[in-house]
């Protein structure tokens, strides 16, 4: 650390920036505070004339912290947040100055234009009006950036009509379902005292930073996230050297000023390391509300983006953006919680005897097994096509890991109907003298299941490094509601409660027992087991899309009011014209990158090749060597033009399909393999040609270089 850097202490600045509760506390009078936590708590409808109180308290607050703009800050279906930022001043006075204004009206609704978005067919394109509604549930902070300080007001954005336009409403209702569904579940138990259940997560984020001029210099990068040719370097991960390393000094500078950054945006960033690929790293968080730890994540994306670029560095988000070496994820870890601090996944320290949380397990289990094809789809995108399966990323079949305890009690219970003991952890002997032993968890960790129970929670590793955490969550939460509230249907009839629950939890893990897992989810053999145990393998976003259409899910979804029919149907055509769209963006990068640069430069280099043959040959001299060369970078570059033709033609061909399913299936059967196609010479020119010809910078230079 320079002699001039600022030190801080993270207690004075932590949430300095945010709305806190503390905040209107402080600057709300008490009758205006009960009834905003009202609205919180209970879902109370809020009064004008408390909205304009609190309105007027969250601009004074901002002003004072240098605002002079407000921004409605949504969740649209494009994948990354939106704004449009208006200021605070009034029409001017008669004498010069103006009034500094914000109504009620202005905090709680917005009106974007909602043709401009992402509907899948819920707006035509002549109808413009979409609503932004405040969400007080999630605090309002104030982010300071280029264009100075801005109040942002998290709000959920809705049609004319009411239908869903975003990530935010469908979380909020499926946070209300499991909230009714799990506070049935507790009042069987005889729990009286818990009001509110809510889920709880806290997202693990993965990404790679690079250097900022190198960045520049590969169009693939600029316009996909991801590298689109490029050999392997000597080095790549294959020492697991990075991993968990000492930071280089330019990101550990870089993630002081993150972690600065997060905190004062009430952010509860936690961990930070090297990750296994070189210049890849992660940040997690501590556990949140659901609805405000998606808010968080979109913030913790946007922070890293900007902090890098003030470091001259680039933050890529992508799922895959080097081939050859481990791609980004966002791990979900995913726990609920009741307002008087019950976690409902907490075994105890005997698990076999805490019948509730037996029942709870055995809910999440059939809930993951009937709709696993759902929780993949929510981790589908193009980016993540190319990560999950590959050796740093869970297969594409939804299983979950129970450890060894809990696979004890599960086992016991299937084979005798009780269970009558829990293993435990025993203590970890070292063999080494100086090192204390200590007890160990009562089962490892298995880092290749993409469902996995890790303690008091369970861990989604599937989720890409560039989505929302709300998709996984809304099916999460919905499929886990819908669990509960079958439950209940049965327990709330029965006449012998205890004799009822004990059946129950005996049914429900011997139907659903298929869907645990407990090996090496990477391997091959777990594929073809997964088969024979008829658990579904979507392989592609192609292929998990068409889920969320199925007459199952749209009877969960709008039994629990998450989605209407309309609204999933809307989320399938978007879904894929995305992913259309974003291979058709790809496939015409690596056309313009193929066609004006990396061509034309294994030209110049075979023309300064075949003039050395020719120089050589005059003179006598051997020239073996450069005509073997040449003879290999022609056959090479040959190639490399008949697929750049092949690509552009087949390019057409997709451009030419309807919109819809047809045309995004088109696009991973025949452009994706296409493009493949011509990636295989040009990466092996970039092995032959002359490195200073070679337009762009190599793996090596990105990975290795300037970070």
């Amino acid at each position: 650390m320079s002699e001039t850097e600022e030190l801080f202490n993270v207690a004075d600045i932590f949430g300095e920036d945010v709305f806190t509760d503390k905040v209107m506390q402080e600057r709300l009078p008490k009758s205006i505070y009960k009834e905003l936590h009202k609205t919180i708590d209970e879902g109370k409808d809020l009064d004008p004339h408390v909205a304009d109180v609190i309105a007027d308290a969250m601009k004074q607050w901002a002003i004072e912290k240098g605002a002079t703009h407000y921004t409605h800050w949504f969740q649209p279906l494009t994948g990354v947040t939106a704004e449009k930022h208006d200021s605070f001043i009034t029409a001017p006075r008669a004498n010069g100055t103006v009034l500094m204004e914000f109504s009620g009206k202005e905090l709680i609704k917005g009106e974007p234009d909602a043709s401009s978005f992402p509907s899948g067919g819920l707006r035509a394109t002549f109808e413009a009006r979409g609503y932004t509604a405040w969400d007080p549930t999630s605090p309002a902070f104030v982010r300071n950036d280029a264009a100075g300080p801005i109040l942002c007001i998290p709000t959920a954005f809705c049609s004319y009509t009411g239908e869903a336009l975003d990530f935010k409403t469908p979380l909020l209702r499926s946070m209300d379902a499991i909230n009714k569904e799990s506070l049935r579940l507790l009042r069987l138990f005889g729990n009286t005292k818990s009001k509110h259940v809510t889920p709880s997560v806290g997202p693990e984020q993965e990404y790679f930073l690079v250097d900022d001029g190198m960045y520049q210099k590969r169009k693939d990068l600029l316009y996909t996230g991801r590298t689109l040719f490029g050999a392997m370097p000597p080095k790549g991960q294959e020492l697991d050297d990075h991993y968990f390393g000492a930071l280089r000094s330019r990101v550990a500078a870089f993630m002081r000023d993150v972690n600065k950054e997060l905190w004062k945006l009430g952010v509860p960033a936690k961990t930070q390391h090297n990750e296994v690929a070189p210049a890849q790293h992660e940040l997690a968080v501590i556990y949140e509300n659901a609805s405000l730890a998606v808010d968080n994540n979109h913030i913790v994306m946007q922070t890293l983006k900007r902090v890098a670029s003030r470091h001259h560095m680039r933050c890529l988000l992508h799922e895959k953006p080097f081939a050859g070496v481990n791609g980004s994820g966002k791990h979900n870890n995913w726990s609920i919680m009741t307002d008087d601090g019950i976690n409902l996944l907490d075994p105890g320290k005997t698990p076999h005897q805490n019948i509730q949380f037996l029942l709870v397990l055995a809910c999440i289990l059939k809930a993951v097994d009937e709709h696993a094809d759902l929780l993949r789809e929510s981790a589908a995108d193009t980016g993540n096509d190319q990560r999950l399966g590959a050796n740093e990323a869970p297969p594409a079949i939804i299983s979950v890991f129970l450890g060894d305890q809990l696979q004890d009690v599960v086992s016991q219970l299937v084979k005798t109907g009780s269970a009558t003991s829990s293993l435990n952890g025993g203590k970890l002997q070292t063999g080494v003298s100086t090192l204390p032993d200590f007890t160990k968890d009562a089962t490892d960790r298995n880092r290749t299941s993409p469902f996995a129970f890790t303690g008091n929670k369970f861990e989604f590793r599937m989720l890409g490094s560039r989505d929302s955490v709300a998709a996984p969550n809304i099916i999460l939460d919905t499929i886990v509601a819908e669990a509960f509230a079958d439950a209940c249907d049965i327990l709330e009839k029965a006449d012998d409660f205890d004799m009822a629950v004990h059946d129950l939890i005996k049914e429900y893990f011997t139907e659903h027992q298929r869907i645990i897992f407990n090996g090496n989810g990477y391997s091959d053999e777990w594929v073809a087991e997964a088969e024979r145990r008829g658990l579904p393998n979507l392989r592609s976003m192609v292929d998990a899309i068409p889920s969320l259409e199925t007459d199952a899910a749209i009877s969960m979804f709008e039994r629990f009011k998450v989605f209407t029919k309309k609204e999933l149907s809307s989320r399938v055509a978007i879904k894929y014209e995305t992913y259309a769209k974003n291979t058709h963006i790809e496939a015409l990068t690596m056309i313009d990158m193929a066609s004006k640069s990396i061509i034309p430069a294994v030209i110049r280099w075979n023309k300064s090749l075949a003039d050395t043959v020719i120089a050589l040959s005059g003179a006598g001299a051997d020239a073996s060597v450069e005509k073997d060369l040449l003879a290999e970078s022609a056959k090479l570059l040959a190639e490399a033009k008949a697929g750049l033709e092949s690509l552009k033609k087949i390019t057409d061909e997709a451009e030419a399909k309807p919109e819809g399913r047809e045309r995004a299936v088109f696009y991973h059967e025949s452009v994706t393999p296409a493009m493949a196609a011509l990636r295989t010479p040009v990466d092996k020119l970039e092995m032959i040609v002359d490195k200073d010809m070679w337009p762009m910078p190599s793996y090596g230079d990105l990975m290795f270089s300037g970070t």
